[in-house]
């Protein structure tokens, strides 16, 4: 059974009430009452239990919730990255996206960006197959520095440093999104240009910075038909 969009809501804020440590229950009340048709959707397909007016995932409910919120954080990666969506419009047109990812197509996304592992705003991606396989048959839009090949150049999309000091060391070399990248050198370090300066990093490093990577040839003209023709099918122009 597909689920209403509102269906698919509930079991995205119960999946990340729970990540944010706010407890795994949901009052019923405040989505609509026992007596809405997505909480009845959901408790008939055993996607949630409903007890005492609290909302819980089941077993089956919290693999379908983890993959819609794997879904959205990819849309909103993809928006931000490819797009350079951001701010409110960026979630709002994330939980339009998010819809219409059917299942499987969100591990060709996760591809194309390099399997990235959190989203815009710092909230990790559930990982999927293609993750754990680390499949690699779409050409990919997005990749870690570690993975360019020496010549291969590109804009920083985003930093994934978890530690505050390795966050830190890659901001002062004026490692941010939207500088231009060109990889230099693989071995002995990784050698790279930002704007005017190159840097040598190890690959721990190298392996925090994200790049969007340019083919010369033919990347202008691609891109712009790329951007235009997804925003077209979400509905959406660029703010001016």
């Amino acid at each position: 059974m597909e689920l209403e969009e509102k269906a698919e809501e509930i079991l995205e804020t119960l999946w990340t009430r729970t990540e944010r440590a706010h407890g795994e229950l949901l009052p019923v009340a405040e989505v609509g009452g026992e007596e809405d048709t997505a909480v009845r959707q959901l408790v008939e397909c055993d996607l949630v239990s409903l007890q005492d007016g609290q909302l819980k995932l089941t077993e089956e409910g919290l693999a379908e919730a983890t993959g819609i919120v794997r879904r959205h954080r990819l849309a909103e990666r993809l928006l931000a990255d490819v797009l350079d969506t951001h701010g409110v419009l960026l979630h709002e047109k994330a939980c339009k996206f998010e819809h219409l990812l059917d299942k499987g197509l969100d591990d060709a996304i996760c591809t194309l960006l390099g399997h990235p592992r959190v989203c815009p705003h710092g909230s990790p991606i559930p990982p999927g197959r293609c993750c754990l396989e680390r499949k690699e048959e779409a050409q990919q839009v997005v990749a870690p520095l570690s993975e360019l090949d020496t010549g291969q150049e590109g804009k920083i999309a985003y930093i994934y440093a978890p530690e505050a000091a390795k966050l830190q060391k890659l901001m002062s070399m004026g490692i941010l999104p939207g500088a231009p990248i060109k990889l230099i050198q693989r071995f002995p370090s990784y050698v790279f240009q930002v704007r005017h300066t190159q840097f040598a990093v190890d690959r721990e490093l190298a392996d925090a910075i994200y790049v969007r990577l340019i083919a010369p040839e033919v990347f202008p003209q691609e891109e712009g038909r790329f951007r235009r023709g997804l925003r077209h099918r979400l509905g959406w122009r660029r703010r001016r």
